[in-house]
């Protein structure tokens, strides 16, 4: 039997103790055993095949087969010994760098997501990754009714319906405080809408928001933060669509930008409401599903499940109480405004 060099370095010690083995009748030491661990753990560094390695044993096995005294039970519990503990040593090399990778993954995510790293060691470490920072990228966030970590089924099923549709497309899928992520290229929408469409289906419910693109090493962060804030616009909202764009909610910041002239505008157009019976909430909503029904009387009735007459008295009320009529075009921008307000400052849950 000719010995390479891989196998004279990870077969050492095998075959002298197979010999010994045979001559005695004794069992592996438990320094024999750790030897074949530590050569095992060596091999997986090095990036050797276990299933050759484990061949290479039993190629020595049968050449080298000692033909003495002890019977054949004890040389093959001493080899089945030997190939275990080798086989140990190499599993344990491999999980120790699947934990180490998913560390530095986890370590790069959250450095990216903050923007917490130089930007030029980060784009460095992003190409580990599959990421280009120089370009532009896109962040999308998904949220459901439980938190989410990499490794559960739910991020598994949409990473897996990703990789069959687009392959090796330089596309990142994480988690962040239970959330979905997936950043992808600013020019692949496709791949975020994909995404957003998989976690929507994955998670039974909840909401996806994405980000617009944004340049360079730092467009992520901020392309991030975007789809974060969409998020809470929509909640706020209350808006029914499952998927969100930040570039379709600019207006709701430029609203909020001068907070105390909003809640000067909400406490002016809709204070009165708080003196209706029942308080403001109700014909607050009212107002809300008038103006999303595109001030048809007939569907905010429907929507709202009640009749045109019981929703065309609300609307006088509302107009006896504030003094400005909802139907009336001059007055409607100011009170669709104030609704917007009061539900972005949470308003009247929330006084100021």
């Amino acid at each position: 039997m000719s010995v390479t060099a891989t196998e004279d370095t990870y077969l050492r010690g095998y075959t002298g103790m197979l010999t010994e083995v045979s001559a005695t009748g004794r069992r592996p030491t438990r320094d024999e055993l750790e030897e074949r661990r530590a050569l095992g753990e060596r091999a997986a560094e090095a990036g050797h095949s276990l299933r050759a390695l484990v061949r290479e044993h039993l190629d020595a096995t049968r050449f080298w087969w000692p033909g003495a005294s002890a019977t054949a039970d004890s040389v093959l519990a001493a080899v089945a010994q030997a190939v275990d503990a080798f086989a140990e040593g190499y599993e344990r090399a491999q999980h120790l760098a699947v934990r180490q990778e998913e560390a530095a993954r986890r370590e790069f995510i959250d450095d990216l997501l903050y923007g917490r790293s130089d930007l030029g060691r980060l784009a460095e470490r992003a190409e580990r990754f599959g990421l280009v920072l120089s370009s532009a990228h896109a962040v999308a966030v998904a949220e459901g009714p439980e938190a989410y970590a990499d490794t559960h089924p739910v991020t598994r099923r949409v990473e897996s319906a990703l990789i069959a549709r687009f392959g090796d497309r330089r596309i990142l899928l994480a988690t962040k405080n239970g959330q979905l992520i997936c950043i992808a290229p600013g020019d692949q929408d496709d791949v975020l809408a994909s995404f957003a469409a998989q976690a929507y289906a994955a998670t039974g419910a909840g909401r996806v928001a994405i980000g617009r693109p944004q340049p360079g090493a730092g467009g992520v962060v901020h392309s991030y933060e975007e789809a974060l804030s969409a998020l809470q616009l929509a909640e706020r909202l209350a808006l029914d669509e499952p998927v969100v764009r930040a570039a379709e909610l600019l207006v709701y910041p430029v609203l909020t930008r001068d907070r105390q002239a909003m809640a000067d505008l909400v406490l002016s157009a809709l204070g009165p409401l708080r003196g209706a019976r029942g308080g403001a909430e109700p014909l607050l909503r009212t107002l809300e599903v008038y103006f999303e029904s595109g001030c048809v009387a007939a569907e905010a009735a429907r929507r709202l499940a009640l009749s045109v007459r019981a929703l065309t008295y609300r609307l006088e009320r509302i107009h006896q109480l504030t003094g400005a009529d909802p139907a009336e075009p001059t007055h409607r921008y100011t009170l669709q405004t104030a609704v917007i307000g009061a539900r972005l400052l949470d308003w009247p849950a929330q006084e100021f």
